[in-house]
């Protein structure tokens, strides 16, 4: 396949059963955005070739650059190497679809590798801390406005959890994280049972 420009417009060259065709690049499955580049860049070639700009001129060299470019664009697209006549020089360049880029290596835990030990010391510490002061706060909290209103320490009660509730679900299955969620959970219910015993 050949990249040309034809009358201001960009076409695409390539020999099938009855010899030489050219056909337009709308009408091959390159997408409508590469194939509207492809014929400003074709007008703009034109333009530049029509005026007396000499051939080593910047617009020449912008317009050399960017055929490349889209020669290289059409060859990823189709995944085949793609020619491309330079509208200013008339040079012929073959530009080669790339490479595909090599996949990652996903590591996968084998039967003679163990995971990664559950730091059950250092978590439960951490779920700990975070109890007591979850607890403190509720209990703190109810027991100052429930002077004023028991109402309204039970409204701020449902609004603290429910404020707390969305960061701790989403947190209750990351590695560090999950030591904090229920470390909240535990102490929240805490916090609810002794304020069930005031009550008493």
């Amino acid at each position: 396949m050949e990249l040309r420009v034809r009358d201001g417009r960009a076409v695409l060259a390539g020999e099938d059963e009855s010899g030489e065709r050219e056909v337009d690049p709308h009408s091959l499955p390159l997408g409508a955005d590469l194939a509207e580049a492809l014929h400003e860049w074709a007008k703009v070639a034109d333009a530049v070739v029509r005026t007396e700009t000499p051939a080593d001129g910047v617009a020449s060299a912008l317009v050399t650059r960017r055929g490349k470019q889209l020669a290289g664009r059409i060859a990823a697209v189709m995944n085949a190497p793609v020619q491309y006549t330079d509208p200013v020089s008339g040079e012929l360049v073959s530009v080669g679809a790339p490479e595909a880029p090599p996949r990652a290596t996903v590591q996968t835990v084998t039967e003679d590798e163990e995971p990664e030990p559950t730091p059950w010391g250092t978590g439960l510490t951490v779920s700990f801390i975070t109890a007591a002061i979850v607890t403190v706060t509720v209990v703190s909290l109810s027991l100052g406005l429930g002077e004023t209103s028991r109402w309204l320490a039970l409204i701020a009660n449902i609004l603290v959890v429910g404020g707390l509730a969305p960061s701790v679900w989403l947190g209750r299955n990351v590695p560090v994280w999950r030591w904090v969620a229920y470390g909240v959970v535990t102490g929240v219910i805490v916090a609810w049972l002794t304020l069930i015993l005031t009550l008493l």
